[in-house]
């Protein structure tokens, strides 16, 4: 089911957006590689995933229906699978005359596992040179730390991210989401397309090298130089926005959280005015931003606004802030977001046929193109769902060939393709 309008004329194959001429190779498990692959795939780049026998661990991961990983059906959405054994002789050719043909190859293995299967950029450029490999490690290709094996939580550690989350008072804690990971993604998938934009130049292409650490640390942007010159090592603020306030999440009395945030002179103006307690505009500790940031004032001034806010019901609260024009929101939680009428008319929950299913939901394309919009126009495939159709359709071999390859324990477990029409 699209996502979005079907501005975008589509292939025969359901795919749509600017990317319909592009081909991807994805040789990637778990998170930041298979997001960043199925990004592309969302607007319109075929993308062919080249799991192992056994199948990506992210089909392992999430919840399942029965044997159905919810998880795998979104991030492996608008996908082809095909499975090959690459520490075989017959399956790393086979991945061979598939990269031949791709734009781009997206790989997430530790640095090193590429060039030891044979499938360094190297070798594989002599052939297309105009392969744009997206290579996404934990520490990046080069430096000591290359060869860790690096997950996202390890490597937002590493980069000042998990220092500055949680509670004062509290070790540092994680965002219970796989944030740099997805983080990462959107970086690769803006290299690869930034060298694609630079092939159209020199006919080259050229490696990506995205770090997860260094992902993490880009959010670290504003406490970079502060260091440097001022010797600033910031701790963390719990709810709060750093050196703003009152920018938190208040509670509400029936036991909801509301977050406000009076980040201007004007807006907290208009805060105070709805709390009718003008003598906050005088207060030497809330005059300024500067004055509302410091640590001691910001924590007097949340109590004082959370004394407030629990007078009053969260829609109730909502409904008085928006009036006054207070930027504010309630802390939803996924059960709130169906109900939203905003996800729904924006297509943010996204019905998508699924053959054991009948459909998933799934959070919807983004960005938003006005002229030639993304969309799903798959779920995510069984494992070897279309090897079959793969091989034979993209690189012309025969039913007899396919099956002696299964039969010999390249291909794995294959099934009979559900992939129609035109796979360019």
């Amino acid at each position: 089911m699209n996502t979005t309008a079907s501005s975008a004329t589509p292939t025969s194959t359901g795919r749509q957006g600017p990317l319909t001429d592009i081909r991807v190779i994805e040789i990637c498990s778990t998170i930041a590689g298979p997001a960043c692959a199925r990004l592309l795939a969302d607007f319109g780049a075929d993308v062919i995933k080249i799991e192992p026998p056994e199948g990506d661990p992210v089909r392992q991961m999430g919840s399942h229906l029965g044997d159905v990983s919810l998880y795998a059906a979104s991030i492996l959405r608008n996908k082809r699978s095909v499975t090959l054994d690459l520490k075989s002789e017959e399956g790393r050719a086979i991945a061979h005359e598939l990269i031949a043909r791709a734009d781009i190859l997206v790989e997430n293995n530790r640095p090193g596992v590429m060039e030891r299967l044979g499938l360094d950029y190297e070798t594989l450029s002599q052939r297309n040179p105009g392969l744009v490999m997206v290579r996404i490690s934990g520490y990046g290709q080069s430096g000591p730390y290359a060869e860790r094996p690096g997950y996202g939580a390890i490597c937002e550690a590493l980069g000042g991210v998990r220092h500055m989350t949680g509670d004062p008072d509290r070790p540092p804690a994680r965002v219970a989401l796989a944030t740099t990971d997805y983080l990462s993604s959107v970086y690769a998938a803006f290299g690869a397309m930034a060298a694609i934009h630079e092939r159209h130049r020199t006919g080259r292409g050229q490696v990506v090298d995205v770090a997860l650490y260094e992902a993490a640390f880009t959010q670290m942007e504003p406490l970079v130089p502060a260091y440097e010159k001022l010797g600033v090592v910031p701790m963390r603020e719990g709810p709060n926005l750093p050196s703003m306030a009152p920018n938190s999440s208040y509670p509400t009395r029936d036991g909801g959280w509301v977050l406000i945030a009076a980040n201007s002179q004007p807006t907290w103006r208009r805060l105070v005015a709805l709390m009718a307690q003008p003598e906050l505009l005088t207060d030497p500790r809330y005059e300024t931003i500067q004055a509302r940031g410091r640590p001691e004032n910001m924590r007097a001034l949340d109590a004082l606004i959370a004394d407030w806010s629990r007078r009053f019901d969260a829609t109730a609260l909502i409904e008085m802030l928006r009036t006054a024009e207070v930027p504010s929101g309630l802390v939803y939680t996924i059960a709130d977001i169906y109900q939203d009428p905003h996800f729904q008319a924006r297509q943010m929950l996204a019905q998508v046929p699924h053959p054991q299913l009948g459909h998933t939901t799934q959070a919807g394309v983004v960005p938003r193109l006005s002229a030639s919009p993304g969309a799903i126009h798959r779920s995510g495939p069984d494992l070897g769902a279309d090897s079959r159709d793969i091989l034979s359709r993209d690189l012309g071999l025969t039913p007899e060939r396919i099956d002696d390859l299964q039969a010999r324990g390249v291909l794995g477990r294959i099934l009979p393709t559900t992939h129609t029409g035109d796979p360019t």
